[in-house]
């Protein structure tokens, strides 16, 4: 019993000190503490709250300010618009009065007027030109046109060596004949062939040459630094002047549209500006089966006096027979040129010059429907061999497991198109492959992990040596150790 009653007490004591200590001095010190940090946390949130709202505020109303702004500049263009377009209309009226030998007061003469029409439609009826001046130009040219005389009896092989020999005889450009042979190879797979290389390896000249060697000049359209869209190349209907301004591509291409000769534009430093900008709209309608279903905007609608290749909704049909050559210079001072532009284009690299050789040769007249149907013809008689075909899926199934990448529709397409022309070019069949793998397939490992790639170089080159035979594929090969040599 006196063992209880002494636990009891000393319970009752401990919940005593426990009272004094939450009581005394200290704690309520501790607690006064505790309630000002409070404060202090809750004075804070409440001034970044209000911080912010009026933050939200000043933006709102610079937002409203800016699109006031806008709304009066744009209120002050439609005025001057309108000033402009009846100052034109009195300028009109007075030249036309002046022609007819009427001298116009502010007064309305006797007679009646014809109501007019719209303000460009009237002064085009009286100058009696169409907003398109150069095309329409062309079309009076074709009124008497007369087909000329073409070679339709050269080969593939003999256009190679006979363009190769004018080049070095008439011009003393100097190229070998494989290069010469990847060109034409090129023509025949797509519309859009780009060359890079060096400065001074002929980039430019190789297709200047092949101009002359036709007699039909290559059009060299130098690419500006700030184009980004379709009017860039082909030019803009100018609202002030009511007429078109033309460019010299958009002439060649209606001029194409109506003979049968071979066109070879250039487009100079092709990427000193992103070329999926500018060019955006040739790589969409180039993928087109169908060539009658490539057509280019050019305006929004057609008129009466405009030329008569000009389809009813303001389109140009994209010429069969011209072809684009883009030249390329990797430095700092250009874009690089994205999967989208390679994949669509044959690319040929001119890394070095020629040797310098003595030939004799002359220009060809040689029609593109003669191209095109040689081009057909070779596809046709020299066919991908059943052998290489399985090497070409064997490969693509070691390239699918190994780093993800994949032949495609696409360029295996290219590849059926290529390898025969080339065959028929003089090449054979495994150096046609080397060639267009090295361009379309072996690039893509620029964009892999390259420590991986440098891991898997030696076994990647034992397999294609085991695959085509020892050393069948050089470029192959070689673009597989400059990424190595990178790393």
């Amino acid at each position: 019993m006196t063992g209880m009653l002494l636990a009891a007490s000393d319970f009752v004591d401990f919940f005593k000190r426990i009272g004094d200590a939450l009581t005394s001095k200290i704690a309520l010190i501790v607690y006064f503490a505790i309630v000002l940090v409070l404060l202090i946390v809750l004075v804070v949130r409440i001034a970044l709250n209000e911080q912010n709202r009026v933050s939200e505020l000043r933006r709102w109303q610079a937002a409203r300010h800016a699109n006031e702004k806008k709304e009066a500049v744009d209120d002050v263009k439609k005025e001057l618009n309108k000033k402009i377009d009846g100052i034109d209309r009195k300028v009109s009226s007075v030249i036309s009065g002046l022609e007819e030998g009427i001298v116009l007061t502010g007064r309305e003469s006797g007679e009646e007027r014809q109501e007019e029409k719209s303000a460009e439609e009237t002064r085009g009826a009286e100058d009696g030109k169409s907003r398109f001046y150069m095309l329409t130009e062309i079309d009076k040219s074709y009124e008497s046109y007369e087909r000329p005389t073409y070679d339709d009896k050269i080969t593939l092989k003999e256009l190679c060596e006979s363009f190769r020999n004018y080049s070095a005889g008439e011009l003393k450009l100097y190229y070998d004949i494989e290069d010469i042979r990847r060109f034409i190879g090129a023509m025949a797979v797509t519309k859009l062939i780009i060359l890079q290389g060096m400065s001074g390896t002929g980039k430019t000249s190789l297709a200047y040459a092949f101009g002359e060697y036709l007699g039909n000049k290559t059009v060299v359209v130098p690419i500006q630094p700030m184009w980004k869209e379709r009017t860039d190349l082909v030019g803009y209907y100018n609202e002030f002047t009511k007429k078109f301004n033309e460019t010299t591509l958009l002439y060649k291409m209606y001029e194409a549209n109506y003979n049968e000769e071979i066109y070879v534009t250039v487009l100079d430093e092709m990427n000193i500006a992103r070329v999926e900008y500018y060019f955006a709209e040739f790589l969409s309608l180039l993928e087109i089966p169908n060539p009658d279903g490539r057509n280019l905007d050019v305006v929004s609608d057609r008129r009466e006096d405009d030329p008569k290749l000009l389809q009813k909704n303001g389109k140009l049909r994209l010429p069969t027979n011209m072809w684009y050559v883009g030249t390329a210079n990797n430095d700092d001072s250009t874009f690089s040129i994205s999967d989208k532009v390679y994949d669509r284009a044959m690319v040929l690299n001119l890394d070095k010059k020629a040797t310098p050789f003595e030939a004799e040769g002359e220009a060809k007249k040689i029609s593109s429907t003669h191209l095109t149907e040689l081009m057909e013809r070779a596809q046709r008689e020299y066919e991908i061999s059943d052998r290489n075909m399985r090497r070409i899926k064997k490969l693509d199934e070691y390239m699918i497991k190994t780093f993800h990448i994949t032949f495609g529709n696409r360029i295996m397409k290219q590849i059926r198109s290529y390898v025969p022309v080339l065959v028929a070019c003089g090449g054979s069949e495994v150096e046609a492959l080397d060639d267009i793998l090295s361009r379309k397939v072996f690039r893509k490992l620029e964009s892999k992990n390259p420590v991986y790639v440098k891991q898997i170089a030696e076994g990647l080159c034992g397999y294609l040596d085991e695959l085509f035979g020892e050393d069948k594929l050089p470029l192959c090969k070689e673009t597989v150790r400059l990424i190595e040599q990178n790393v």
